[in-house]
């Protein structure tokens, strides 16, 4: 018995955590939680961003209430006409995504059958299913753009808006793709 005693090893005591102090504290939560908020703050408003579409005027292409990937545009004289874009509506008061149709200096007209011929040029859009013409001529002044809905037949865009134009310092983005809901899920 007395074998079998020596060979028996005292208990430990399970370690115990170390203190909290400030120090560890600001060392293991505030200073890596506060980095992760600036992180985030920085992507957010110099690279990318999540739109919300609030109505439905961009159908078929975008369902209402869909979420978009959108990168931020620092420099709307990179965008293309085509291009689905996030803007401020001064005039609305609200955030906007619409199709980019006219860039500074293009004339675009809109015929009574709803074709588009801009600078001279027909141009086709296949992305408008639901067409409604509104005839009109527009001339987008320097440093401003001109945003039309694919659902022409209900987009209450620039064809209705007082200032029909927006100013490139409204633009915040280019959406790119769609992420909600998952069934629409891919590239615009």
């Amino acid at each position: 018995m007395t074998d079998s005693m020596e060979n028996k090893t005292p208990q430990e005591k399970p370690s115990e955590k170390p203190k909290m102090t400030w120090k560890r504290l600001w060392k293991e939560w505030i200073l890596p939680f506060g980095l992760e908020i600036i992180a985030l703050w920085l992507i957010v408003h110099f690279v990318f961003f999540v739109a919300i579409v609030p109505s439905g005027s961009m159908l078929p292409t975008i369902a209402e209430k869909s979420a978009l990937f959108t990168w931020r545009v620092h420099d709307p004289e990179k965008l293309e006409r085509g291009d689905i874009v996030v803007f401020e509506s001064d005039e609305l008061n609200e955030t906007l995504i619409k199709r980019l149709i006219g860039l500074p200096g293009d004339h675009v007209v809109i015929a009574e059958d709803g074709s588009l011929t801009i600078n001279g040029e027909a141009y086709p859009e296949e992305y408008v299913v639901y067409q409604y013409a509104i005839p009109g001529e527009y001339d987008v002044p320097q440093g401003h753009y001109l945003f039309f809905g694919d659902n022409r037949a209900n987009s209450r865009d620039a064809r209705y808006w007082n200032n029909t134009y927006i100013p490139a310092e409204k633009i915040s983005g280019h959406a790119v793709f769609t992420i909600f809901p998952f069934g629409n899920f891919g590239k615009l």
